[in-house]
């Protein structure tokens, strides 16, 4: 029982993302949505396969793989805005297409089945920032989450103010918002990261986009859990979760329980493999 469960992960989710690919591709008849959404589903599903055999750079790779391909490829070759103000771009001149997708899938109602798996697998934030020397958090977590949500604010009046003021050439204003908030993102991340001595700093206190993933990451059907009969307390697990989430609480409430980016590293961590 156990083998086929360690197995049904990688494969439930790639299926998952199949379902999602061919979908889409019917619907909106674009073999654009069939190719995309393959590839990020097979490059999480190899990574989730590394994963069970004890490769420790098994994420990284899925962070690369998927995350230089949206940031390269979808955004700078294509000239996508996938951060949030394309987002709201989209949604404004009620277009089901590119970001509108991506977030629906990745950030509003994905979660609901994975969580913050985005925030670990596939930011090309993050992807830059886990690079970074703070890995494990060396300090208490910090009370200024609030910002993310000025941050959010700011990138709704942006757009918002665009459309009020008829603004001409949208789309070559949101690929320019595009590159700059990218660059931004970078900067204050690094900043943070090194202020802080925590590499998930702009992750826990400055990302706009957390504000849809922590409601729906409550509800989330993949979880870490702890058997309780296993587990002896140690307290590894707590010290090398980069989102401080008191891992061994099975409960939905415990702390910091939204802030989970399905990372493992307290799977890996764990001496009697109680998680």
């Amino acid at each position: 029982m156990n083998t086929r469960r360690k197995w049904l992960a990688p494969f439930g989710m790639w299926i998952v993302f199949e379902i999602v690919a061919v979908t889409l591709w019917l619907t909106k008849d674009n073999l654009f949505y069939l190719l995309n959404f393959s590839y990020i589903g097979t490059s999480i599903t190899v990574g989730l396969l590394l994963f069970q055999f004890n490769y420790k750079h098994a994420r990284r790779i899925v962070q690369l793989l998927v995350g230089l391909y949206m940031l390269i490829y979808l955004g700078l070759i294509c000239q996508e805005n996938m951060q949030i103000e394309g987002f709201w771009y989209y949604l404004f001149i009620g277009v089901f297409e590119a970001a509108t997708i991506h977030y629906a899938v990745a950030k509003i109602f994905g979660p609901l089945l994975f969580g913050r798996g985005w925030c670990g697998y596939a930011c090309w934030t993050a992807m830059v920032l886990d690079f970074l020397p703070y890995k494990k958090p060396q300090a208490a977590r910090k009370k200024i989450g609030f910002i993310r949500y000025i941050t959010f604010s700011f990138s709704l009046f942006f757009v918002v103010l665009l459309f009020l003021n008829h603004v001409e050439n949208m789309e070559k204003i949101m690929f320019i918002a595009f590159i700059v908030g990218n660059i931004l993102y970078y900067i204050v991340g690094i900043i943070l990261a090194f202020l802080f001595k925590d590499n998930r700093a702009f992750c826990k206190y400055i990302c706009p986009v957390t504000i849809f993933l922590k409601p729906m990451s409550y509800f989330s059907v993949v979880r870490v859990k702890c058997d309780k009969e296993k587990c002896i307390s140690c307290g590894k697990c707590k010290k090398v979760c980069p989102m401080n989430v008191d891992i061994i609480d099975n409960s939905r409430k415990r702390k910091n329980g939204t802030e989970c980016i399905l990372c493992m590293e307290c799977v890996r961590t764990c001496p009697r493999k109680a998680l």
